[in-house]
């Protein structure tokens, strides 16, 4: 007597782990202990500080060159900043390694300098 074969399954199957995928997952933890010696970790806040004030500072420019995008543009200012305030609660909660924490508060610092220094040098 034959054993009947199994059901079909009707739902998606489970993809293979990839190595990329692997080591996407793993990339926090890598930047963290990475980040690990202070000399590192200051140089990342830095980058993180300059890189978020010269996009302050694009925003700033282009929003004042194009004055038909003005709202637009201060709207997703307030929008990025608010929505990195919010961000920053459960950051400050979670045990541990408080790297993304400083991160995030040097990108929120050099967006909204970039944003006044280009205000004032319009004015």
């Amino acid at each position: 007597m034959r054993t009947p074969l199994p059901a079909p399954t009707t739902g998606p199957r489970p993809l293979q782990q990839t190595r990329f995928q692997r080591s996407l997952v793993q990339v926090g933890a890598r930047l963290v202990a990475w980040a690990a010696n202070p000399w590192r970790r200051a140089s990342l806040q830095l980058i993180t500080l300059l890189i978020s004030f010269s996009i302050g500072g694009v925003v700033g420019s282009i929003s004042g060159q194009i004055g038909q995008i003005d709202p637009v543009g201060a709207l997703l200012c307030v929008l990025t900043m608010e929505l990195a305030v919010r961000a920053r609660g459960p950051l400050r909660r979670r045990p541990g390694d408080p790297l993304p924490l400083q991160l995030l508060d040097m990108g929120r610092i050099g967006l909204l300098y970039g944003l006044l220094l280009d205000g004032f040098k319009l004015l």
